[in-house]
């Protein structure tokens, strides 16, 4: 058994495809398919199930793969510990990102990042909240850029930049003819997002609601609720790197009386070996944030 061999029953628990692991681990089929049935004979277990149409891990492979999972973890740890001593800003960095955030955001500092950083490569990666911490914790990715506060002693973060929520309005509703909005008025027909999004729980928070009222909308994405909200189907909260789709969509943006708004930060793990690296990233962020925040503020 070598590591080599603990990648390949990862990537084919993951892909459960041996054609697609292989890809994956940037070998031949072959070449997989040969070290599996030798591992598997060495360890004198079947490890996965195989039908013509799927591949899956048997209960014990399970069991095994918990404990693979931390053998490569620990590796890939002394590796960039090591990739670390020498350069820190170089390699790939893999940045998560909620949904909400992600296609707003990243349009805007890939290009600072790239001029001020050229010798690191992001892989952006875009899940819930949730989500993008268990992958974090799990070595999985890098560093996250959250709109909330994690917890846990095990991971740290550093605030980049506050975003204001504004209401999105049809063009036609009562309320477009005010200079701004109380987030109570919009509780009546507010439309949210699907359980995990954080910017559900904040919409409702704002409106001073516990949930969504029954059979309302909940969108798996910011871009439905925009939608949604154009069509007449009801009112919403968005944060403000999302107005500019928002008045593309013909929504009628207002300010909020009480100016909610959401803190955006980048998280990682308190023992991740290559810090410089993260905290350059945020530096950058925050910096191209900063007349946006500056902005928000005096609207505020």
């Amino acid at each position: 058994m070598n590591l080599r061999d603990l990648r390949y029953i990862l990537a084919l628990a993951e892909h459960r495809h041996f054609g697609k692991a292989a890809e994956a681990c940037r070998v031949s089929q072959p070449t997989l398919s040969v070290q599996l049935r030798k591992l598997e004979e060495v360890l004198g277990v079947v490890l996965f199930e195989r039908n013509s149409k799927q591949v899956v891990p048997t209960p014990l492979c399970e069991l095994l793969l918990a404990h693979a999972r931390v053998a490569v973890a620990e590796v890939d740890a002394m590796s960039a510990l090591a990739r670390a001593a020498m350069d820190p800003l170089r390699g790939s960095l893999r940045l998560g990102v909620i949904p909400t955030l992600g296609p707003y955001l990243l349009p805007l500092i890939f290009g600072p990042l790239r001029e001020s950083l050229p010798g690191l490569e992001i892989e952006p990666w875009e899940d819930v909240t949730a989500s993008l911490l268990e992958r974090l914790r799990a070595h999985e990715l890098d560093a996250v850029l959250l709109a909330t506060e994690p917890d846990g002693n095990d991971l740290l973060s550093e605030p980049l930049f506050t975003e204001p929520f504004l209401a999105a309005v049809p063009p036609d509703h009562a309320l477009c003819g005010r200079n701004r909005v109380s987030e109570e008025d919009l509780a009546p027909d507010v439309l949210v997002l699907a359980d995990g999004h954080c910017l559900r729980d904040q919409a409702l928070a704002a409106c001073g609601l516990a949930g969504p009222r029954g059979g309302s909308l909940r969108a798996s994405s910011l871009a439905t609720l925009i939608n949604m909200v154009a069509a007449g189907y009801g009112t919403t909260l968005i944060p403000g790197l999302a107005a500019g789709a928002a008045q593309d969509a013909g929504i009628t943006l207002l300010p909020l009386r009480h100016g909610v708004s959401r803190t955006v930060r980048i998280v990682w793990r308190a023992a991740f070996p290559r810090r410089a690296a993260v905290e350059a990233v945020g530096r950058i962020i925050a910096e191209r944030l900063r007349p946006y925040s500056a902005a928000a503020e005096a609207a505020a």
